[in-house]
């Protein structure tokens, strides 16, 4: 059943993806419908890392959000200037229970930073919460806190051009 939401949220999300993600018609149905993305840091070296993991995010002016532990690998792999990423977008449940799976989802190379800004932080918030309807009024205040105390950090994960 297609809902107002659903359509609405497709249309939007249609215009935020396709700066780059012209011409990847898979990447922009999947980053218009999916509740998740996967993704690993890249080592210096262009390898994988062996932490990957699903995630909620938000799409905001081109790039892809993430809230995420402070203490988080995620984090701490963008601190130690780990900054390229993998990024699979599509939902097929828990990484490791998922055999490999996302691997046949859709895939971006991103670079990653950390958001500091308050005003986005709030921006992609809104975002999130129209997104995840259902489970905002729990996760909201909590990733709207713990922003605010910094046990949380926001990362952004700018896709490569095409």
């Amino acid at each position: 059943m297609i809902t107002r939401r659903t359509l609405l949220g497709t249309a939007v999300a249609a215009a935020v993806v396709s700066p780059f993600a012209r011409g990847n018609e898979a990447l922009q149905a999947a980053m218009a419908e999916s509740q998740l993305i996967y993704l690993t840091p890249l080592q210096s070296s262009g390898a994988e890392s062996r932490c990957q993991a699903e995630i909620w995010y938000a799409l905001h002016e081109g790039a892809m959000y993430v809230v995420t532990a402070t203490d988080a690998w995620r984090t701490e792999a963008v601190r130690r200037g780990l900054t390229r990423a993998r990024v699979w977008v599509g939902d097929v449940g828990n990484w490791r229970r998922a055999d490999g799976r996302y691997r046949n989802l859709p895939v971006v190379e991103a670079t990653a930073s950390v958001e500091m800004d308050a005003a986005r932080h709030e921006q992609v918030l809104t975002a999130m919460g129209g997104k995840y309807a259902d489970e905002w009024p729990t996760w909201g205040p909590r990733f709207r806190n713990s922003l605010a105390d910094g046990s949380r950090v926001m990362l952004k994960y700018q896709p490569d051009a095409a």
